[in-house]
């Protein structure tokens, strides 16, 4: 089978974006160009790769085989483009991230202290849910994922790097603002707006409380932080949330920390990849840069933990 590798790539645009014009626009060129080159691919195999469905193109089974191959080869090819940039020096290359959406009160200032130290890497960012984190390293798309709950179904290297200790936070003029030590049985008659199940703020939670024999009254659950924070401020009810997704002043925002027994719950966050694969020289000079930077992190998150074992209406972001 014959097939060049600017038809693998424009077929993997295709597959990442389900549409004949958005693979042009992802591969910069134009339709009839990406029809054709489709077209001789398809002719080469010798079998249909998608169907058309609608407005939307579908990878078939050979489509997905295909994809997972030219991923391979397209993946290795940068590789060797950042092997050969390490031995001129770490100079140019491309590192891609993924993270669970809560780490992006912390990655993006992160990475930005890595591109001022490397203007000429490109560097890419996804924030996604856990489910989507999770999609992209089964696929094996990124040099490395950021999440507090790796998976335990897939074989993979994982290290802990920061603190995530999770705290309850309620309205600000919440009956329960200024007591505490609140035994948990305190909250049995409270409603908690939770995040959506499979987070890993939700895992971790749901572990928690089932260790202590808790179980919340859940009003509502949201996949957002922002948004549980709001509803808490209006409200309707209780949230457990880590101390990252915390503004500088949680009076602003009309909330206060509740002083709970058996709070905060520990819970780390996890630099995370798969086992087997051979980080590049960016990945590997990030991972270094990371475990150099995270030392100042780690001492606030320290700071912000001994806070929340006592009550406080004003939180430091780490």
């Amino acid at each position: 089978m014959n097939a060049t590798f600017r038809q693998l790539q424009i077929f993997l645009a295709l597959a990442e974006h389900g549409s004949v014009t958005a693979a042009a626009r992802a591969c910069h060129v134009t339709q009839p160009t990406v029809s054709m080159q489709l077209r001789e691919l398809s002719d080469n195999t010798g079998l249909a790769l998608y169907e058309q469905i609608g407005k939307r193109l579908f990878l078939t089974e050979a489509g997905r085989e295909l994809a997972r191959s030219a991923q391979a080869m397209v993946d290795e090819w940068a590789a060797f483009g950042q092997r050969v940039a390490a031995i001129k020096g770490l100079r140019q290359g491309k590192l891609k991230v993924a993270v669970v959406d809560t780490a992006k009160y912390f990655m993006p200032r992160l990475l930005a202290d890595f591109c001022a130290l490397h203007p000429d890497i490109d560097v890419s960012l996804q924030v996604l849910n856990r489910d989507g984190v999770l999609q992209r390293l089964h696929d094996n798309r990124d040099d490395l994922y950021i999440m507090s709950a790796p998976p335990t179904d897939i074989a993979i290297e994982q290290q802990v790097f920061l603190a995530n200790p999770l705290v309850v936070i309620a309205p600000i003029r919440h009956r329960l603002a200024r007591s505490g030590p609140l035994p948990l049985e305190r909250l049995a008659g409270e409603r908690f707006i939770m995040r959506e199940a499979g987070s890993g703020t939700r895992l971790s939670c749901d572990a928690h409380f089932r260790s202590l024999g808790f179980a919340p009254l859940v009003r509502l659950e949201l996949g957002s932080n922002e948004a549980i924070k709001q509803a808490v401020a209006g409200g309707m009810g209780l949230a457990v949330l880590s101390v990252h997704a915390l503004g500088d002043h949680l009076v602003d925002e009309e909330l206060t920390l509740l002083k709970v027994q058996e709070f905060p719950v520990h819970s780390n966050w996890y630099t995370v990849q798969l086992k087997g694969r051979r980080p590049s020289p960016v990945a590997s000079a990030f991972l270094g840069y990371l475990e150099r930077q995270v030392a100042p992190l780690r001492a606030s998150v320290r700071a912000l933990e001994k806070r929340a074992r006592g009550r406080s209406r004003s939180l430091p972001q780490a």
